[in-house]
């Protein structure tokens, strides 16, 4: 768009979206949908990239994570934070580059679904005991998502279902009439 390049979701490549830009913005779209939202390029043959938009890409390139451009951009904006890479060189040092770059990958799918924070916190608690597993991140993702304060127990008056203790007597003269 106007010389720069925006990336988009992987799905998009090579087909027809309609491009608003915005004195600051640039977004994609499809139909009435945004798949994608940028910063304005400032220069002409700018590329201005999503690492998220390269994923599904990169689970089957493996190979192609490390030297990408989107990956420079994202830790040069503060996505790919210090624990990203801590957890990356972890996970390639154990599983292998291509293994580790996978499990790298599967971390980042997460942002997907959950806030960056969490996803952050799942990464540290998983560094915290040396683990490279993605789904430990995952799953310590998850949990700093939800609340953990304990509530205070409410009284709860359930008067109105107090009732006297049964009497078994009535029983007891239906088996002396017989």
């Amino acid at each position: 768009m106007r010389q720069s390049f925006y990336s988009v979701p992987v799905r998009y490549a090579g087909t027809r979206v309609a491009v608003v830009l915005g004195a600051e913005t640039v977004e994609v779209r499809d139909g009435g949908q945004v798949v994608a939202r940028h910063p304005r390029a400032i220069r002409r043959g700018q590329e201005t990239l999503q690492l998220d938009h390269y994923l599904e890409v990169l689970q089957v390139k493996p190979g192609a994570f490390a030297s990408s451009t989107a990956l420079g951009q994202a830790r040069a904006a503060g996505r790919f934070t210090k624990a990203h890479d801590r957890f990356y060189n972890l996970a390639r040092a154990r599983l292998g580059d291509r293994d580790g770059t996978k499990a790298m990958i599967e971390v980042l799918l997460a942002h997907r679904i959950l806030p960056h924070a969490a996803v952050v916190a799942g990464i540290e608690a998983a560094l915290s005991v040396s683990c490279v597993d993605a789904q430990v991140v995952l799953v310590e993702a998850r949990r700093a998502t939800e609340e953990v304060a304990e509530r205070p127990a409410l009284p709860v008056g359930l008067t109105r279902f107090d009732r006297p203790a049964p009497s078994l007597s009535g029983y007891d003269e239906l088996l002396e009439a017989k």
